[in-house]
């Protein structure tokens, strides 16, 4: 009778006394009740989907709140790192990053609806940070991207930016010659850019940033203090910008 009396009181909620109940059995004791546990999760399943329910629920807040403590450590490097290409409206109320890379193909299918996003509301700051993580030809995109930035300036790269983030085949260096030559850049300037210490310091330090903020994969937005890993549609965009704003 003891164990079936303290059975719903154990799977209702932990507590002291019940692990001191717990503690106290004996060996034969604990057997009946592990019994008793079985068979009435057996008789009654939707405890357990309910219990994963709850713990789902649980996880998704800790990772809000361990995503918004982390984006207000490291704010000046998210928002206001002096070298991350700044699109939209620089003086807008609701700042947007990006974390991208030019082979990632999520990032190519988030692409159009970012730029509607922002095009489409005068007051979104979009700071996009490059991430190659996708291999060789991820870095070599990212080194010519930053590179045009470096010696051509924000609206050269960004027309790289866009012509990278359409373009499907293999990215080469005959490729990038090709692409500065159609966007009428100077393409022996920015290959020599290309592996500079500037470059790499701006890549490293992306890296660097990402590990801070627990990023492994591409695309990564951030919307102020809330961080959403993967594609993310428009209308989803849309709301998290709207309660930012609210915040």
């Amino acid at each position: 009778m003891f164990i079936r009396l303290a059975l719903p009181v154990f799977l209702a909620c932990s507590t002291p006394v019940a692990a001191l109940e717990l503690d106290n059995m004996t060996d034969a004791e604990r057997e009946v009740f592990r019994q008793e546990v079985r068979a009435y999760l057996l008789e009654n399943p939707e405890v357990l989907q309910e219990a994963i329910a709850v713990l789902q629920v649980r996880e998704r807040e800790a990772q809000i709140a361990n995503d918004a403590a982390l984006a207000r450590a490291n704010t000046d490097a998210l928002f206001d790192d002096g070298y991350s290409f700044v699109g939209g409206n620089p003086d807008g109320d609701v700042t947007v990053v990006e974390f991208m890379d030019y082979r990632c193909g999520y990032c190519k299918r988030a692409f159009p609806e970012v730029t509607q996003l922002v095009s489409a509301d005068p007051n979104i700051r979009y700071v996009i940070k490059e991430l190659p993580i996708l291999g060789d030809q991820s870095l070599l995109a990212a080194r010519f991207a930053i590179a045009t930035q470096l010696v051509a300036g924000d609206a050269a790269y960004e027309d790289v930016h866009k012509t990278l983030m359409a373009f499907r085949g293999d990215i080469t260096a005959t490729t990038l010659t090709r692409m500065s030559d159609t966007l009428g850049l100077d393409g022996a300037a920015i290959t020599a850019k290309m592996d500079s210490s500037e470059v790499d310091a701006v890549i490293d330090k992306n890296r660097e940033l990402a590990q801070k903020m627990q990023i492994s994969g591409t695309p990564t937005f951030v919307f102020e203090d809330q961080m959403v890993r993967g594609y993310v549609p428009l209308s989803q965009m849309e709301k998290l910008v709207a309660e930012a704003r609210e915040e």
